[in-house]
This record gives structure tokens, sequence and C-alpha cells, in this order.
């Protein structure tokens, strides 16, 4: 299991305002600014997201290369990955699948595909065996 990825991006501000419009309907908000300054050298000032008391998604300033990344967020119904697909096209996502059952996958695999403003792979996905 996965805790934490770090994506850069060109513009902070736009991915923030993508970022909280696209994962709301998951649940997913944001939730802490880290000043770089507070860790070892080097590190980026990072702009987290999450939900249920975990932060696991951080946004950096840097060079986006939307071909490094391919990001999955859980939903945890049909309805969620509907919803977060239509709020990630009204914040300027680039439509890369819209929802429906991925039965190259499984029957039970639903999901929506967006491009972020950078360019980077997102996937939206209920995986009905998957929720407890």
């Amino acid at each position: 299991m996965l805790d934490h990825v770090f994506i850069s991006v060109s513009d902070v501000q736009r991915s923030i305002d993508f970022y909280t419009a696209a994962l709301a309907p998951l649940g997913i908000t944001r939730q802490h600014d880290y000043d770089g300054r507070d860790g070892p050298p080097g590190h980026p000032d990072l702009k987290g997201f999450g939900a249920k008391g975990r932060v696991f998604f951080w946004l950096r300033q840097g060079v986006a290369d939307g071909r490094a990344a391919h990001i999955g967020f859980v939903a945890s119904n049909k309805l969620e990955v509907d919803a977060a697909h239509a709020a990630a096209m009204a914040a300027g996502a680039i439509d890369n699948g819209p929802p429906s059952a991925r039965l190259y996958y499984d029957p039970r695999y639903y999901a929506a595909n967006v491009y972020d403003p950078d360019g980077y792979s997102l996937e939206f996905v209920y995986k009905s065996w998957q929720q407890a």
C-alpha cells in the first residue's frame, strides 16, 4: 500500500483549484501546506490533499511531465466516479474515457479517466470487490 505521492505541477494554484474541485466528490480535500524550509535541505514546498485523517496526495511546483504518472483515486461507488468525472471536466480536465464498466479488466471495474491541466492521467475508480 502506498503512503503518499508527490507530483510536480507547472502552476501550483491552478492545480490546487483543479484538484480541489475534481477530488471533492470522493471526499478528498486540501488538508495541509508544508513549508519546505521545515524539512531537509532542498525539500520542496508541498500542497497536500487527503481524507479520513491521512494526507496522501501532494503537489509541488516544478517541471510537469504528464507522461510520468497515472494516478487512480478510489471511489466508494459508481455515483462518486460519475461525480468526480463531471467535476474534473467542469474544472478543465480533458476527457480520456467517460464513466463506464471497464470490461477488459473486470465487469465489476467501473471507472472514468481524464487528463489534468498538466496532462497527468487520472482515474476515478470503483472496484466493488475491494469495498469493505
